[in-house]
């Protein structure tokens, strides 16, 4: 309290100093100049006395208030126990649910990338349509010929060196298999596209070495192109030298229902057993 009393005290002798000191000066020489720096000082010691009272005042709750930039107290203490182990406890709960919630979303990624959906359908392609051409009899033949039957038509040409061959073994073998695992009887057909060499009598000689039902089909470069338009066949000549020449072409079995309409297509990359299971699962599925 003395060291309070002598510091007040100070300040006032300051305070008288300065009094003196600007009363002095030339610049209070002006009255008015002079009285302005006499209120001045004389004002100083009523507002620190003020001030100390504030601050020794203590509030009405027997809390310790300390004064704030707006002059209002300013209520602190430290943490609860009860309040950091709650807040521990939440952030816990936090950092635990989105592990689980990733894991999962992880979970989730690697089965659909092991098991894809099926996707929706959007109809039957475009495949198959009207077609008029002669057997290896010399007989005219269209595609109302094969309804109420089951078909499996294949596009090649009688002078292919391998492939055709292949396909056409391939075929026969599948079509026996069927016959005897599922009991259901299918049409083999196959249609050239080269029309200019194979004949009636080259496809009659060329489809006895594969199968008895095996039906051969052929026509004018115009029928045979509009068949070949019809199931989306590509073809064409290759390696022309004279009469000795290749022909490129698709290399697929088209599955036609009893009512001539496209099921499936099949590969170079099936071999007899997955034909002929493909084509039993597709004709089980249609009966359905």
């Amino acid at each position: 309290m003395s060291k309070f009393l002598s510091c007040i005290g100070g300040r006032l002798s300051q305070g008288r100093s300065t009094h003196e000191s600007l009363s002095s000066t030339p610049w209070t020489r002006n009255p008015f100049n002079r009285q302005l720096a006499s209120s001045t000082v004389e004002k100083g010691p009523a507002v620190i006395q003020k001030s100390g009272e504030v601050a020794s005042k203590p509030s009405g709750n027997g809390e310790s208030n300390q004064g704030g930039p707006t002059g209002k107290p300013v209520r602190g203490g430290p943490v609860s126990w009860a309040s950091l182990l709650l807040l521990i406890l939440t952030g816990g709960g936090i950092v635990l649910y989105y592990d689980r919630e990733k894991k999962k979303h992880i979970e989730e990624l690697k089965a659909s990338s092991v098991a894809p959906k099926q996707g929706p359908s959007v109809g039957t392609a475009a495949i198959g349509g009207a077609f008029t051409l002669v057997d290896q009899n010399g007989k005219q033949v269209t595609d109302k010929d094969f309804l109420g039957k089951w078909t499996l038509i294949y596009f090649g040409f009688t002078h292919c060196p391998d492939i055709c061959p292949d396909e056409l073994q391939k075929l026969a073998a599948a079509v026996d298999k069927i016959k005897s695992v599922a009991g259901i009887e299918i049409v083999p057909v196959f249609i050239s596209v080269d029309p200019e060499r194979d004949t009636v009598e080259q496809v009659n000689d060329y489809v006895k070495e594969f199968h008895p039902n095996l039906i051969g089909l052929t026509g004018t470069p115009e029928a045979v192109k509009a068949a070949a338009r019809a199931y989306r066949v590509y073809y064409m000549k290759t390696e022309q030298d004279g009469a000795d020449y290749l022909v490129d072409h698709s290399i697929v079995m088209y599955l036609m229902d009893p009512n001539m309409k496209f099921i499936k297509f099949f590969g170079k990359n099936y071999n007899v057993d997955a034909l002929a299971d493909g084509i039993i699962k597709e004709v089980k599925q249609w009966k359905k």
